[in-house]
C-alpha cells in the first residue's frame, strides 16, 4: 500500500533530489497530514535533525495528533527514541543508530530501520559515505529487532524516473517477517500496485506533490474486485470500530471520497452518493483501510445526526448500545431536559456534579464483590458521561486519549496524590 511522505526542513514540507537538491517546498505539514492521513500512516521525516541542523520536533509532534505517523529523522539515542514513542509516533524510524545493542532496548512492532543504499551498498553520512555492507546483509542482521525496513534507493529518489523492482523480491525475502516499505522514485500507481503484490510498501513523495500520482490513484492501485461490477463492499464505522452499515464504493466514489475527505460511496442506483447531501446526515472521512486480501474496505467517518441509516437511525443494525447509547441520552438531555429534572440539576449544578463523582469513586474503591463492583462502576461511569458530556467531548474523544497513552513506552511509578486531608 501507499505510505505517503512528509519531509520537514525549517518548518516547512520541501522534497529534495538524491537528497541534497532542493526540488519544491508544500508549505504547512498540517493540513498535508490531514489530506494524506485518509489512507493510513504517514512518514514524517526531520531532514533538519537528520543533518544536525536544527529541529522540528514540535510541528511533529502536531502532525502526530493529527495522522498515524512513523517518524524518522535525528533519531540516534534511546532518550529520543523513546521521546518519540512517548510523544505518539505509531512507529520510528532508525537509520545508522539502528543497532542490536539499541534496538533491543525498544518495542519490536513499533521499530523500522531505514537502509539507504546506492547499487546495492548501504551509504550513511546523508548518502555521502559507502560502507561496503551490502543491503541483504544488513537487512538479515536486524530482521530479529525490527518490525519493518524502509529501503531507499538513493541514485533514484526524488527523480520520478521509477523504482528498482528487480532489487524488490530478494529484500522482502531477507527482511522475513518484517515489513518492507520502498522509496525512491516511485512514480506510477503500477508500481504501487507491484510492490504491493511483492509484499512491500510504497513510500512517495515526489510523485504525490508534483502530480504525477495522485492520492486516490496511489491507494487504489493494489486493490482488486472479483465482482463483474468492479465494487467494493464498504464497512462504515464510527470512530469507536462500531459499524454503522454496508456500501458499495466504486473506483470513482473512492476518488471522490479520498479528494474531498467526506463519507461518498456507490449507489447502484443513483450512481456516485455523497451521503447526507440532501438530509444533511453528513460524514467526515477520518480513514480508508483495505482488508488484507484488498477486495473490501472499512470507512472510518464521524458521522452526523441522525445517523446513517436511511430510517433515522444511528446505525442500520439497530439502536446504539452501552456507553454509546448512554451518552447519546445525555447529549440530548443536555439542550433539551425538563426544567426541575433531575438531569437538568446534573449539568446546571457543578458542585453537585463532582459530589456525585467523588462519591461513586468511593464506593466503587470500597466494592468488593463482582455483582457490587459491576453496579458501582456504572454508577461512576454514568456521571463520568455526563461530565463529559457538559464539556462537550464524546467516548471517542476520550478512547483516542487512551490509545495515545498506550503509545508511550515511558513508565510512571502512578503514586496517588496526597489529598489535602492526608497532611498532618
Amino acid at each position: 500500500m501507499i505510505v505517503p511522505s512528509i519531509d520537514l526542513a525549517g518548518g516547512r514540507t520541501v522534497q529534495l533530489v538524491g537528497g541534497r537538491d532542493f526540488a519544491l517546498e508544500a508549505g504547512d505539514p498540517r493540513p498535508i497530514a490531514e489530506r494524506f492521513g485518509v489512507v493510513g500512516e504517514v512518514a514524517v521525516i526531520d531532514l533538519d535533525a537528520a543533518l544536525g541542523k536544527g529541529s522540528n520536533a514540535g510541528l511533529i509532534e502536531d502532525v502526530c495528533r493529527i495522522a498515524r505517523c512513523r517518524v524518522g529523522g535525528g533519531i540516534r539515542s534511546l532518550e529520543v527514541a523513546r521521546k518519540w514513542l512517548d510523544s505518539g509516533a505509531e512507529k520510528i524510524i532508525l537509520g545508522t543508530a539502528a543497532t542490536p545493542e539499541l534496538l533491543r532496548e525498544l518495542p519490536r512492532e513499533r521499530l523500522i530501520a531505514a537502509l539507504d543504499a546506492r547499487d546495492g551498498e548501504v551509504v550513511v553520512e546523508g548518502w555521502t559515505r559507502g560502507t561496503g555492507a551490502r543491503i541483504l546483509e544488513r537487512i538479515e542482521a536486524l530482521a530479529p529487532y525490527v518490525s519493518g525496513f524502509l529501503v531507499t534507493f538513493v541514485e533514484l529518489e526524488g527523480r520520478l524516473g521509477g523504482t528498482a523492482m528487480d532489487r524488490v523480491q530478494a529484500i522482502v525475502r531477507a527482511a522475513g517477517k518484517a515489513r518492507v516499505t520502498i522509496a525512491g522514485g516511485i512514480t506510477t500507481a503500477e508500481e504501487v500496485a507491484e510492490l504491493d503484490r511483492l509484499g512491500a510498501d510504497a513510500q512517495v513523495g515526489m510523485a504525490l506533490y508534483t502530480g504525477r500520482l495522485t492520492l486516490a490513484d496511489a491507494f487504489m492501485a493494489p486493490l482488486t474486485s472479483d465482482r463483474p461490477d468492479g465494487l467494493f463492499a464498504t464497512v462504515v464505522c464510527d470512530p469507536r470500530g462500531g459499524a454503522l452499515g454496508l456500501a458499495w464504493s466504486s473506483r470513482e466514489s473512492l476518488a471522490n471520497a479520498i479528494e474531498t475527505r467526506r463519507g461518498v460511496y456507490h449507489s447502484r442506483r443513483r450512481g456516485v452518493w455523497v451521503k447526507g447531501e440532501s438530509s444533511g446526515a453528513v460524514q467526515r472521512l477520518l480513514e480508508i483501510a483495505p482488508d488484507c486480501d484488498r477486495d473490501a474496505l472499512r470507512f472510518t467517518v464521524v458521522q452526523a445526526p441522525p445517523g446513517f441509516c436511511h430510517e433515522e437511525r444511528w446505525s442500520c443494525f439497530g439502536p446504539e448500545r452501552g456507553l454509546d447509547r448512554l451518552a447519546a441520552t445525555l447529549r440530548e438531555r443536555l439542550s433539551s431536559a425538563p426544567a426541575g429534572s433531575y438531569s437538568a440539576r446534573l449539568f446546571s449544578d457543578p458542585q453537585l456534579l463532582k459530589a456525585k463523582l467523588i462519591e461513586e469513586a468511593g464506593e466503587l474503591a470500597e466494592a468488593s464483590d463482582p455483582a457490587h463492583v459491576g453496579e458501582e462502576a456504572a454508577d461512576l461511569l454514568f456521571f463520568a458521561l455526563a461530565a463529559m458530556s457538559r464539556a462537550g467531548i464524546g467516548v471517542a474523544d476520550v478512547e483516542k486519549i487512551l490509545d495515545r497513552r498506550a503509545l508511550k513506552v515511558s513508565r510512571r511509578r502512578g503514586d496517588a496524590k496526597p489529598r489535602p486531608d492526608d497532611a498532618g
